[in-house]
């Protein structure tokens, strides 16, 4: 049995807001994809509202498995990629306080579904979109994900970008050296 990791309300409101911002930067991606599909959109709608302060309920649910079976339409990897960061930002709100590596994927799913998205549009690049979720990511958002283990192996090309993004948000923690004892 895993041990438990205290959540607060807020702390899953500040993860589903993170989540729905980085979602919300390749929305358009999957909306150029799928022009009369609003279900992403209906997804990350979905998780702002829990962010600032709705209820978590049957409208997340309901709205992040829309949002996969939208994925499950696109025509391009892209689209599919973006609607699939938009499933993950209505999905975060349910981060689970269990100390479980797979949960890492709850906060950072979101962002590595957006990284991966634009990678696979040309030009862009996965590097200065993980930058800039890096960026985005607030010190709430950063203490939650600290209580969980790094996140696991596996889960391909989007599971090499949550890995990168859970390095990147968790910087090697300082220690201050005991004093110095006389003798």
């Amino acid at each position: 049995m895993s041990a438990a990791v205290v959540l607060s309300k807020d702390d899953l409101r500040a993860v589903a807001g993170f989540a729905a911002a980085s979602a919300e930067t390749v929305l358009e991606i999957f909306e150029a994809d799928q022009p009369g599909d609003s279900r992403p959109r209906d997804a990350i709608a979905a998780a702002w509202a829990f962010a600032r302060g709705g209820e978590r309920g049957k409208v997340l649910r309901d709205t992040a498995w829309a949002a996969l079976k939208a994925a499950q339409n696109a025509h391009t990897p892209a689209g599919r990629e973006a609607a699939r960061a938009a499933m993950a930002a209505a999905g975060a709100a349910y981060l689970h306080p269990l100390a479980k590596a797979t949960q890492v994927k709850h906060i950072l799913g979101a962002g590595a579904h957006a990284a991966r998205a634009a990678e696979l549009i040309a030009g862009q690049s996965a590097a200065g979109h993980l930058e800039r979720t890096v960026r985005r990511a607030t010190p709430a958002v950063i203490d939650v994900l600290r209580r969980y283990p790094a996140a696991p192996d596996g889960g391909g090309r989007v599971g090499e970008l949550i890995r990168v993004l859970d390095a990147d948000l968790r910087p090697p923690r300082t220690t201050t050296p005991a004093p110095a004892t006389r003798s």
